[in-house]
């Protein structure tokens, strides 16, 4: 299963592409989509949205996990985020790639057991789970992979929910 990861952010919105493949999880690509710092915030919109648009038809992804809306002191900021979100989510929908939205504590607790965790404490664990090397890794991307793992985590249980299992 390849699953792409989303931290949505109107500076840079983090990617991160895991391959869970009996029960391992491989890196497949993990980076950051940047506009240009002079654009203006709606002119921001449209480049990430074609940036993950191209992940989309590159990688052709099982599933997506994005990080749901957090509850920010700054309104304005909470807004913002939102319309990341829903920019980056509309190329995964109208490709038909169920999306499944995380909370930022879920992400946090699923890759270093606790809901509280720092940036930094994430984007350790996500180096040790990944087997990735010392070589840079932005935050960004590291949320996005965590993202991802989150959602390989999981998965079986999304799928067993779909054939009306019990859980």
């Amino acid at each position: 299963m390849l699953i792409l990861g989303i931290d949505p952010g109107s500076i840079a919105t983090g990617y991160g592409i895991v391959e869970s493949r009996a029960g391992r999880l491989l890196v497949v690509a993990h980076g950051a989509i940047m506009p240009r710092p002079q654009w203006g915030f709606l002119d921001r919109l449209p480049y990430i949205a074609a940036a993950i648009e191209g992940l989309v038809r590159r990688t052709s992804p099982d599933g997506a996990a994005v990080e749901d809306a957090f509850h920010a002191r700054n309104s304005r900021v909470a807004l913002k985020i939102g319309c990341v979100r829903g920019v980056a989510i509309l190329p995964l929908v109208q490709a038909r790639i169920p999306v499944h939205e995380y909370a930022p504590r879920l992400v946090k607790k699923a890759v270093t057991g606790s809901g509280a965790a720092e940036k930094d404490q994430v984007r350790r664990m996500v180096r040790i789970l990944l087997s990735l090397g010392p070589g840079p890794l932005a935050l960004d991307a590291s949320d996005a992979l965590a993202v991802a793992i989150c959602h390989a985590h999981a998965a079986p249980f999304h799928r067993l929910r779909e054939t009306g299992a019990q859980v």
